[in-house]
């Protein structure tokens, strides 16, 4: 029983991160609130190659993926960054800040649909990029925003926001690395490292935060550069 309820709680608790992500930006701690979503990822990458560790994949644990996913990684990031880069803001519009909020978890909720019904059939690669990295990107320039808005202006954030938006549902590949299985005989070796991952992002939050900044932008910029798309 165990056995088959590992990956769906894994799947859980990307999605209870990604509500204490939101709750903890009403708590006035934005910055643990993209960690959480930072969190939230490594369940979400976890899951999936637990469940084909254990050769327990299920319809309903990809259901549930992906409504977890609509949360943690569409409206929790777009909800940090609204409140951390744009509330407030007098120079910006209201009514632009509130489109381009709902527009990132629409985009997010589309790319998971198109997913569920037409699988990518692009062996080693995704069409669009995958919501999970979207989010965390997102969550990585709100933490970012006053460095980034020192130089240019908050428009420029909502650009980022409906870029990262469009490029879900893009047709721009992105690497996929649902390949790289863990052998079962590691799987709770894995979550006991991943438990030590999860004491040193609480402890140092914003070491982490520029750690992983320049690999979520590399990989948002290789659809660009990935020059080849489906027709």
């Amino acid at each position: 029983m165990i056995k088959k309820s590992l990956p769906n709680i894994f799947t859980l608790l990307n999605l209870a991160l990604g509500i204490i992500a939101v709750i903890l930006v009403f708590n006035d701690k934005p910055v643990f609130g993209a960690i959480m979503i930072i969190i939230a990822m490594l369940m979400d990458g976890l899951d999936g190659r637990v469940a084909r560790a254990l050769n327990v994949q299920s319809e309903f644990g990809k259901e549930l993926d992906s409504l977890s996913d609509v949360i943690s990684f569409g409206v929790a990031p777009a909800f940090v960054m609204y409140v951390m880069a744009f509330q407030g803001e007098a120079s910006v519009n209201v009514a632009l800040s509130w489109i381009v909020t709902v527009i990132f978890p629409i985009c997010g909720a589309l790319r998971l649909a198109r997913f569920n019904v037409a699988p990518d059939d692009t062996p080693g690669y995704f069409i669009g990029m995958p919501i999970p990295m979207a989010g965390g990107a997102l969550a990585m320039i709100a933490i970012f925003h006053e460095r980034i808005t020192e130089y240019t202006h908050v428009y420029v954030l909502m650009v980022l926001t409906v870029l990262l938006a469009y490029l879900m549902v893009s047709k721009h590949k992105y690497p996929s690395f649902k390949k790289a299985g863990i052998p079962k005989s590691l799987t709770w070796v894995l979550i006991g490292l991943l438990v030590l991952t999860l004491v040193v992002i609480i402890w140092f939050p914003q070491q982490l935060a520029e750690l992983i900044l320049v690999p979520f932008l590399v990989y948002t910029i290789y659809g660009f550069v990935k020059k080849k798309e489906l027709q």
